[in-house]
């Protein structure tokens, strides 16, 4: 049995990722040590590389974790090894915050965030809170299933957050977009996409998906929508999406980073119109998502890579020349 891992470690800002060598850690009480199959490339994995957000370092990235458990620390239940689970962004909560004793450990006073504050899945190997991992439904293969794990549950908090939107626009047609619209045209609502300017082949994919329509973010839709989801790190969005949302309207902001928001008139809010951020997940959001993407059952349109190529692929993400999900493989 081998006695090493590899990983992709992120040592400062805007440095590329480096592959080191460590030796297998165990898992802790109430751990698990997974065998790496799969993990897909999230752009908040992008925002941890550039530095628009902050966390220890070094760091290895990566939170659409799917794998193999191959060793159970004490106190496990639940989880034996051999079985194939996912490890999504939230790794860890306190359990006692006023946050997490009112069903929000989203908001979680201290909380662990895997590829943040804890190493993540661009490896072959990492150890897990046993808790906070999903049983991965048959449905899915393993890289299939990556992007399920915060493309598809934090874009179901933000869909959940939306409200019961018959006509919904997604502002950023990538990882997150591709998977939600499957869910909401199954639904029976009316989605249109919106790429970034020129973006023909986008918005060709947002078609063959299934949308409505689909323009650059600048356009106006056909007709005025009931929400809209901005997955874009654009803060120029927000007043945009206002402006094309009906009276009584939702715009959700589902990144964990965007560039700042510019002034724009109270008109475009008035009418009961209303702006609100989406911050991380819950289990249950998981669980919940999880048995639905079975059932649609959601496609993910995926491009694998090998480990080493972790770099390129955050260089493919950042220059927006990814269709559906990008996913690297041990």
């Amino acid at each position: 049995m081998t006695t090493t891992m590899r990983a992709m470690q992120l040592d400062a800002p805007g440095m590329p990722l480096r592959m080191v060598e460590r030796p297998l850690p165990g898992p802790g009480p109430g751990e698990v040590r997974i065998a790496i199959t799969a993990c897909g490339v999230c752009r908040t994995d992008l925002h941890v590389a550039d530095g628009d957000i902050h966390g220890g370092l070094p760091i290895v990235p990566g939170h659409e974790i799917v794998g193999r458990i191959e060793a159970v620390g004490t106190g496990v239940s639940g989880f034996s090894v051999g079985d194939r689970v996912g490890v999504p962004w939230l790794g860890h909560t306190c359990g006692h915050c006023p946050f997490c004793l009112s069903e929000r450990e989203n908001l979680c006073d201290q909380p662990l965030f895997t590829g943040f504050t804890r190493d993540g899945g661009f490896a072959t190997h990492c150890i897990a809170d046993a808790r906070y991992c999903f049983a991965m439904p048959d449905a899915f293969d393993d890289v299939h299933a990556a992007p399920l794990l915060c493309a598809g549950l934090i874009g179901y908090r933000a869909y959940r957050i939306a409200g019961d939107a018959p006509v919904l626009g997604l502002y950023g047609f990538g990882a997150a977009a591709h998977i939600l619209a499957q869910l909401a045209i199954w639904q029976g609502r009316k989605v249109f996409a919106f790429t970034r300017e020129g973006d023909r082949t986008g918005q060709d994919f947002a078609r063959r998906l299934g949308c409505h329509w689909a323009g650059a973010s600048s356009d106006i839709p056909p007709e005025p929508m009931d929400a809209a989801i901005i997955f874009a790190p654009v803060g120029a969005l927000v007043p945009q999406a206002l402006k094309a949302v009906k009276k009584g309207g939702r715009v959700v902001c589902a990144g964990i980073h965007m560039s700042d928001i510019p002034a724009f008139p109270y008109a475009d809010l008035w009418e009961e119109r209303s702006i609100v951020s989406v911050a991380n997940l819950t289990r249950s959001d998981g669980t919940e998502f999880l048995d639905l993407a079975a059932r649609v059952p959601v496609r993910t349109h995926v491009t694998s890579m090998p480990l080493a190529q972790a770099n390129d692929a955050l260089d493919r993400l950042r220059a927006g020349e990814v269709e559906g999900a990008l996913v690297l493989v041990p």
